[in-house]
């Protein structure tokens, strides 16, 4: 009976045994690709550097796409400088202008001539009829330190804050990921095609491939999305007219404690007259307690 059963399990046997030795196999060269990529992206960081020049102006940051090379049968390779060019900048900034309206118009054109466009934009009245508009610019990251520099003529600049985040870390090690996630997912395939073994085997290598798809669709967003934010910049800028100028009462420190007083007598007045609302209710409860029950010791001391 043994010797029988036996052909028939051999084929379910190979499968399981390929499919764990496909798994491993990837595994350690997952593990090989981002050791290999974070090395070299060490490397190049040690030779990079981002600050500011002697005028305190930003440093350019010349951002190129990524160019990633490879076959089913090597690990995806990036260039030292690729890596070095994957920063994401961001920037806040505060002016003063004369006309909120000319001011946003002015952003907008900025924004286009240079390539970009007005992620979102609001306007808002804030204490003492201070008017503000708060607009997010997204604009080519080649171009981002010419639209920092045209937002000074527009008014008075009172703040700008820069800044980058590197990001080629991150997108060497998904881009590892994503090719061994590839080349698992053909071995998963080559073994479905041979459709031998039991019916739950080949359920359960369809599940595993449709494991790594997931995996692989959910690190193909991750590189779209560093891309998108690599290749635009953001710019949030927030613009405020003046305050308005109040002119003086004239009135003199004693002069004004007088009036004070008389604003807290006044206030002391009302609050005294809203609490008649309670108190008028509550006495006359009160009173009628103390009627009834003077009453009641009356009659019970004639009885006595």
């Amino acid at each position: 009976m043994l010797h029988r059963s036996l052909p028939v399990r051999l084929p379910t046997i190979a499968l399981i045994c390929s499919a764990a030795l496909a798994s491993c196999t990837l595994e350690r060269s997952t593990v090989t690709a981002r050791d290999s990529a974070s090395a070299d992206y060490l490397q190049v960081q040690r030779q990079r550097r981002i600050g500011y020049d002697a005028n305190g102006n930003p440093s350019p940051v010349a951002l190129s796409e990524v160019v990633v090379t490879g076959t089913a049968d090597s690990l995806p390779s990036v260039s030292a400088a690729d890596v070095s060019n994957m920063v994401i900048r961001t920037a806040t900034a505060s002016i003063e202008v004369d006309s909120l309206e000319t001011a946003v118009a002015e952003l907008r054109q900025l924004a286009t001539r240079v390539g970009g466009y007005v992620g979102g934009a609001g306007v808002a009245t804030g204490k003492n009829q201070l008017r503000q508009a708060f607009i997010e610019l997204k604009v080519p990251a080649g171009r981002f330190d010419e639209v920092v520099a045209g937002l000074r003529p527009m008014g008075r600049l009172e703040s700008v804050n820069v800044n980058a985040q590197d990001v080629g870390e991150e997108y060497v090690d998904v881009t590892a990921r994503i090719d061994n996630a590839r080349r698992l997912e053909q071995r998963l395939i080559g073994l479905l095609a041979t459709r031998t073994g039991k019916l739950k085997d080949v359920l359960d290598v369809e599940q595993t491939l449709a494991r790594v798809r997931e995996e692989i669709e959910r690190y193909e967003g991750r590189i779209r999305y560093l891309r998108a934010h690599i290749a635009m910049s953001t710019l949030n800028v927030t613009l405020h007219e003046p305050l308005p100028i109040v002119a003086a009462t004239g009135r003199g420190p004693i002069a004004e404690a007088f009036r004070q007083a008389w604003r807290n007598f006044v206030v002391l007045l009302s609050l005294a007259v809203q609490s008649l609302g309670v108190v008028l209710p509550l006495g006359f409860v009160a009173g009628g307690a103390w009627f009834v029950t003077r009453r009641w010791r009356v009659a019970r001391q004639r009885a006595a």
